[in-house]
Order: structure tokens, then sequence, then C-alpha cells
């Protein structure tokens, strides 16, 4: 079984997540079904077709995020002591094309947030800078071409 890295933070939220689906959605769709069984002939029922395919995706959420939280593998950043990119750092680069600086936080799949520069261990940016240190350039390679981000800075935050 493979381990999946996360934050404290992200763990939290999955958490929440889970919690709120077993205590408010779950109920809401059983409730939902029980109030279309009532109105009779269940072959013709569109209410009780939709409340049950709503219900099977719930039901399949609830059990992708226990497969999650079982496999989560959680990675204090506070820890780490490292001079090269790994995961949790926030790593400050300039993209050597048009000499923007960009920085970026490389975390677990579950924590992706673009809108916080928040990118996925597994994303081709941070695939180009792990275990590269301040100064040393990665190789990203996308539709338009090759473009090399030079690290600037690493922090753990």
């Amino acid at each position: 079984m493979d381990y999946i890295p996360i934050t404290e933070e992200g763990l939290g939220k999955l958490k929440e997540e889970l919690e709120r689906l077993k205590t408010v959605e779950r109920p809401k769709i059983i409730k939902a079904i029980e109030e279309a069984r009532a109105q009779g002939d269940l072959s013709e029922n569109a209410d009780y077709h939709a409340a049950r395919e709503k219900h099977s995706f719930i039901e399949g959420k609830i059990q992708e995020l226990e497969d999650k939280i079982a496999r989560a593998k959680v990675i204090d950043k506070s820890q780490i002591r490292s001079d090269k990119v790994v995961f949790g750092a926030t790593v400050r680069v300039r993209d050597e094309d048009n000499g923007k600086e960009l920085t970026y936080t490389i975390v677990g799949e579950e924590e992706v947030d673009l809108s916080k520069n928040r990118i996925s261990v597994k994303s081709p940016i941070a695939r180009a800078l792990i275990n590269k240190g301040v100064g040393e350039q990665g190789e990203v390679i996308t539709p338009r071409g090759e473009r090399y981000l030079t690290i600037l800075e690493i922090k753990f935050e």
C-alpha cells in the first residue's frame, strides 16, 4: 500500500470533509430517498433515481476519503532540515525565459491550491525542482517547450 504524503493541515481538511459527508450529507440524502419512496412507483420516479445516484456518489467519496486518510503519512515541515527542494518546501524561483520570480509550495496531491501557488509534489514543476538546491536550475517540459527555473530560495514554514 503506497502512502500519501500530506501536511497536518491537509489531513485535517480530509477528516473534516469525511465528517461532513457522514454527519450531514449522508443523513440528508437518506431522508430524500425515503421521501421519494413514499411517492409510490419507483420505476418512473425521477426524484428517487436522482437521490439514489447522489447517495452512491457520497458513499464512493466516503470510501475514497477513508482510504486516503488510512494511507496518509503526515510530513511535519518544521522538522525538515534540508538545503534541497523536498516535500513541504516553499521555493522562490526565477523563470529564465521572462525573468519573473515565482514562489511555489510543494504539497501532496490532496492539498493543491493553484490560487495559493501550492503545487503537487508530482507536478512537472515540482519534479523539475526536487533534490535541487539554491542556484541550481530545473527544466520543466511544457507544451510550448522547455522552461528553465533557477532556484533563488528554499524555506520550510
